[in-house]
């Protein structure tokens, strides 16, 4: 009896063990994913990947806006909401970047996903004094990118319109600062 309870109690220990590590390197794999974009966008990892969509918009001040009349400059292409909070959290630091980097060729392309007239958006942008260009957007510029599966989604295009990073959920800014930095920096004579 002492046998049979001991080697129960043995195989449950394992199989728990086994739960513990699943869990373990289902938690790793997770923060892999996650943290993997924002590591490559410090550090430059990865080639340039394929050229962005020409998408066209209309800004909320009623500017057009064209990624391919953007060439030649560093473009952060970042689809938000006003009820996400990641983008609420991210989008200082952005503003602070593009205040830093704009001079040098970069710019950030904001694509509000709210769906209504526009009013809720430029209120938004105003009391967190946000002055990047924003334009509101639907599924068809999701879709011209893929598909943007979560907010916030940020595309990280070089001078020559190819997407370099792409960063799903929260784009930490000194991730972003390193990588603006970079590209703004490549094949630019010193």
């Amino acid at each position: 009896m002492t046998e049979e309870n001991g080697s129960g109690g043995g195989w449950r220990r394992n199989g728990l063990r086994y739960v513990e590590y699943a869990v373990w390197i289902g938690l790793l794999a997770f923060v892999a994913v996650r943290l993997w974009p924002q590591v490559a966008a410090v550090v430059g990892a990865g080639r340039p990947g394929e050229l962005a969509p020409d998408l066209v918009v209309e800004s909320l001040e009623g500017e057009r806006l064209s990624l391919s009349e953007l060439r030649g400059s560093v473009v952060l292409v970042n689809f938000w909401a006003t009820w996400c909070p990641p983008c609420r959290v991210e989008m200082p630091g952005f503003q602070s970047i593009y205040e830093d980097y704009r001079d040098e060729g970069f710019v950030i392309l904001g694509l509000s996903t709210d769906v209504g007239s526009g009013r809720a958006v430029r209120e938004f942008l105003a009391e967190r004094e946000i002055d990047y260009p924003v334009a509101q957007v639907g599924e068809a510029e999701k879709r011209a990118f893929g598909g943007v599966p979560l907010l916030p989604t940020s595309i990280l295009v070089d001078r020559d319109g190819f997407i370099r990073h792409r960063v799903e959920g929260f784009f930490a800014p000194p991730a972003l600062r390193a990588a603006v930095r970079r590209l703004v920096n490549e094949g630019v004579a010193p």
